[in-house]
């Protein structure tokens, strides 16, 4: 069997995974889409002489067919890079383009995909996750969404404690001076901080919950592997993205409730991984689910890297626990 990694040139986290299927004999083809279709050449057919899709995929060092593909580990694929003679106009249909060819003949594959990138897509909708867990029977804060200032300020005014945590609905943040998009992390609001440049588009308003910790819970298809996180600066406990180097870990167990939750919850958004964030309330240790990541980073805590590295290589590797 072969294991397609897609991911960028640098990505410590899938070179762990690599590392152990290398070193259980596995074949392992990585390629980064960024790189077609500049540096990377692909070529299939489909007939009534030769049936579904077949055909290959060429990198500068390495390629494979696509019917020796027999999983398919979906990280951090680079965004296509188009030749730089290209107009803005003709360099977003070629990207375009390059998305339904390259993509569609992947996802075309009956593979086992970690994951596919339709249900990481969907997944990636905060509406729809959301809705998902609750679903599920997790425990989600009361949030709001919305574009509507008025609104938006008396939802925080009602709230225990009139305070929301504002959060991004996608990735990346407003652009800045140096034309790059930054993450937008999450921030303490009260009402009387809301102006009505909230009418420019969603906004996303949840009730802040005063936690005891945050708890990461890690999931490889029904395998669940949780660790505390405790935050020992203010900014980590508004955001802990924002202060790794203030961040300890505890290895935890998860609640049977909240286990059978997250099993569904990965069930329903048809995803084999997810790396979902709790809080756990201070006042009555109830977990909240606050964020689910489909294609979250897990190799930030020590105690769980090498459990979490052996899991997905065993779901890659068609091997069951």
């Amino acid at each position: 069997m072969t294991v397609l990694v897609l991911t960028r040139a640098l990505d410590a986290t899938s070179d762990l995974v690599i590392s152990e299927l290398s070193e259980r004999g596995v074949r392992v083809v990585r390629l980064d889409p960024g790189d077609f279709p500049q540096q990377l050449t692909l070529g299939a057919r489909i007939g009534p002489e030769t049936g579904p899709w077949v055909g290959a995929l060429r990198g500068q060092h390495r390629g494979l067919t696509l019917e020796e593909i027999r999983a398919v580990y979906y990280r951090r694929p680079s965004p296509f890079r188009t030749h730089p003679g290209m107009t803005d106009h003709d360099a977003a249909w070629a990207r375009a383009e390059a998305r339904a060819g390259f993509h569609g003949l992947l996802a075309s594959r009956r593979c086992r995909w970690v994951n596919h990138p339709s249900a990481n897509a969907h997944a990636e909708l905060v509406p729809v996750a959301l809705a998902a867990a609750s679903r599920s029977g997790l425990n989600v804060p009361p949030t709001l969404i919305t574009n509507d200032p008025v609104g938006a300020r008396e939802f925080v005014r009602a709230l225990p404690g009139r305070t929301a945590a504002y959060k991004a609905l996608g990735p990346g943040g407003p652009t800045t001076h140096d034309g790059n998009a930054h993450a937008l992390w999450t921030t303490k609001v009260h009402a009387d901080e809301i102006t009505d440049a909230v009418r420019l588009t969603a906004h996303q308003f949840q009730q802040w919950i005063p936690k005891a910790y945050e708890v990461r819970v890690t999931a490889v298809e029904y395998r669940l592997f949780a660790a505390e996180i405790h935050a020992g600066s203010d900014a980590a406990r508004i955001d802990f993205r924002t202060d790794y180097d203030h961040l300890t870990y505890r290895p935890c167990h998860v609640p049977e409730t909240v286990a059978d939750g997250m099993r569904e919850l990965l069930y329903t958004l048809q995803l084999s991984y997810a790396a979902c964030d709790f809080l756990v309330s201070e006042e009555d240790g109830r977990w909240y689910l606050v964020d689910v990541n489909p294609n979250g980073q897990w190799g930030f805590i020590p105690e769980l890297r090498t459990p979490i590295t052996h899991a997905l290589a065993d779901l890659l590797e068609g091997k069951r626990p």
